[in-house]
């Protein structure tokens, strides 16, 4: 069971739209991966062409009455499968915030209810280091930073480096990372600069694929689609094929 949690403390550096586009991909090669919805706003349970019209199907469900993970998993037509997000996880900071063991509960949850599961996960974040997103880092084995092509993301995608250098020290373990570049526009010089400063700072923790701008990763959510079933032979579907094969191919993913 290899966990990636997908994380930005920065909005819109498509987070969900790599979370379900490298499982698309994995569907795709047929590992059956699994997403965690763990973002208030449910974009990817939405983009999974999903509608959780109850909590008690969605991973809230985990969190206010101890279901059982593996009970909240749905079937996504194109092979994934997805445990979905709910609005009302905004509520979980407050209700539990205060509990010194929230931060495993995830990690508990997921090697109780599907250590049996050798598929790999990867969980969609809320864009913002609270109760969820540790609940994320601390099951994850790696995470994955996407940053998009923007002065305002690589500020960003710093100071989340440094909050998880931190974190290395509570969990006692090296927290495995890869900082991927998106929304890249190769007709402005900036984007190859901000792509360049991200080589200089992280060296081979920087993912060798980019993630080009591509009108086709906007529009498939919105048919409940990954870009591999609303345009597989765009830009965007060939851009996050390659960026799977890497992380497939260095471990990153196993």
């Amino acid at each position: 069971m290899a966990v990636i949690a997908v994380f930005n403390q920065k909005g819109g550096v498509g987070k969900t739209t790599t979370t379900h586009n490298v499982a698309a991909a994995l569907a795709v090669m047929e590992k059956r991966p699994l997403v965690i919805d763990l973002d208030p706003q449910a974009h990817l349970t939405l983009s999974c062409g999903f509608r959780a019209d109850s909590r008690h199907e969605t991973i809230s469900a985990f969190y206010r009455e101890g279901t059982a993970l593996s009970k909240l998993v749905q079937d996504v037509s194109n092979g994934m499968r997805l445990i979905p997000g709910h609005m009302e996880l905004s509520k979980i900071d407050a209700l539990f915030g205060k509990s010194v063991s929230i931060s495993s509960r995830l990690r508990e949850g997921l090697q109780e209810s599907l250590a049996w599961d050798d598929s790999p996960i990867l969980i969609d974040c809320c864009p913002m280091l609270g109760v969820l997103s540790l609940n994320a880092i601390f099951a994850a084995d790696r995470v994955l930073i996407p940053v998009s092509a923007d002065f305002l993301s690589m500020q960003g995608v710093d100071r989340l480096d440094a909050a998880l250098n931190v974190l290395e020290g509570v969990l006692k373990r090296k927290i495995e990372r890869k900082v991927v570049v998106t929304r890249f526009d190769s007709r402005r010089k900036f984007s190859h600069r901000v792509r360049e400063l991200l080589r200089e700072r992280y060296g081979d923790d920087l993912c060798e694929t980019h993630i080009s701008e591509n009108v086709s990763l906007a529009e498939g959510p919105e048919q409940g689609k990954s870009v591999f079933d609303f345009a597989p032979n765009s830009q965007g579907a060939k851009d996050y094929m390659a960026l799977t094969a890497e992380l497939l191919e260095k471990g990153f993913i196993q």
